[in-house]
């Protein structure tokens, strides 16, 4: 009974795999057919923003590593390893002024499967209004704000695989316009038993088309002498967009777990040291495929130091960080820190602030 078991929900996850990959291909082809490029072809560009210090650090090289709340952005599987109540916190430090930031918390459900809440929001801060004729502003401003809030479930279906599933609810908002929707993702982990090899995949903003609606899109134009002795309605025409789909693969290992060394646990049950190493694989439905490697290091479960590089963007490459964790008394408290420069658009910072409680 216990093999049948296993075998259904194996089963289940390959049906589940199979259906997902069939959309994002239906999707990615859909976006891509036709000789023209892919970029600048969908909206809720702050849906593919990393959250959290410890991921960004490693460059984003993270979906088969992740273990922490921030999964549900990296890979929703890697939420099951969260075995008691968590809550994170992570403040991007964008340019320009901008913000991005993520909270969330997660709970155990039953021995095998953790429920999660999560709120993202990106906010532009107040821009000036500006004209041909006035390029120094108007003296009005507007601003732009996008928010997701997301339900996550995950769990181990096999001691060895898990499997993970978002729905969030988007909303943009530009001015007295706004666009809303549904999205959703999906993510699995296996632990291949050997030396502590992980493989991870997960897919990201599964959705439907959205458009802009509001009092900005209808307006009505007063009478001109001479021109119009009426007012003139007029309605606005809003083209619909796509969010940004992803497909994400991920390959990782802790080196000092038997991949290359032997672990070094002391008296008090602390492991001396853990050597991570990463490598993930994405593609997008509006920018060009990236590759991403990324490696941390963390001497006695207290300090970690983190490094990593992305390839095929046009703005981020290199990326680094630092984190601190205080583990006692029935608490797990961590503190991150990343930073990624950029080919044009300066330094871009983040600070993660993660509790787990007993």
């Amino acid at each position: 009974m216990k093999n049948m078991n296993t075998t259904l929900r194996l089963a289940l996850a390959a049906v589940l795999l199979c259906f997902s990959s069939s959309i994002v291909s239906a999707q990615l082809i859909a976006v891509t057919a036709g000789d023209f490029t892919k970029v600048g072809l969908s909206g809720g560009q702050f849906l593919k923003i990393g959250v959290g210090a410890r991921g960004t650090g490693m460059a984003g090289a993270y979906s088969s590593l992740s273990n922490d709340v921030t999964s549900i952005f990296w890979n929703p599987a890697g939420l099951a390893d969260v075995k008691r109540f968590a809550a994170d916190f992570s403040q991007t430090f964008w340019f320009a002024g901008m913000s991005h930031s993520f909270a969330a918390v997660a709970i155990p459900v039953g021995e095998k499967f953790r429920l999660a809440a999560s709120f993202t929001g990106f906010s532009s801060g107040d821009i000036n209004v500006t004209t041909t004729d006035q390029q120094e502003g108007t003296g009005g401003i507007y601003n732009v704000s996008d928010i997701a809030i997301g339900l996550t479930l995950a769990g181990y279906l096999t001691e060895q695989f898990a499997f993970g599933a978002t729905a969030k609810y988007v909303q943009h908002a530009f001015t007295n316009m706004s666009a809303s929707g549904f999205v959703f993702d999906v993510g699995t982990r296996y632990n291949t038993g050997f030396n502590g090899l992980v493989l991870a995949f997960s897919v990201n903003s599964l959705g439907t088309q959205q458009a802009y609606t509001g009092p900005n899109v209808t307006r009505t134009n007063p009478p001109t002498d001479g021109i119009n002795t009426m007012p003139l309605d007029m309605q606005m025409q809003t083209s619909d967009f796509n969010v940004p789909l992803s497909f994400r693969i991920g390959l990782g290992a802790d080196l000092c777990k038997g991949a290359v060394f032997e672990p070094e646990i002391d008296a008090d049950g602390v492991l001396q040291h853990s050597w991570m190493a990463a490598v993930d694989f994405e593609t997008f439905s509006d920018v060009p495929e990236q590759f991403a490697i990324g490696t941390e290091y963390t001497w006695k479960e207290f300090v970690s130091v983190r490094a990593g590089y992305r390839f095929g963007s046009d703005q981020f490459g290199l990326a680094g960080g630092v984190g601190l964790k205080y583990n006692g008394g029935g608490f797990e408290g961590q503190v991150d820190y990343s930073i990624n420069p950029t080919q044009n658009l300066g330094l871009i910072s983040r600070l993660s602030i993660a509790m787990r409680f007993n």
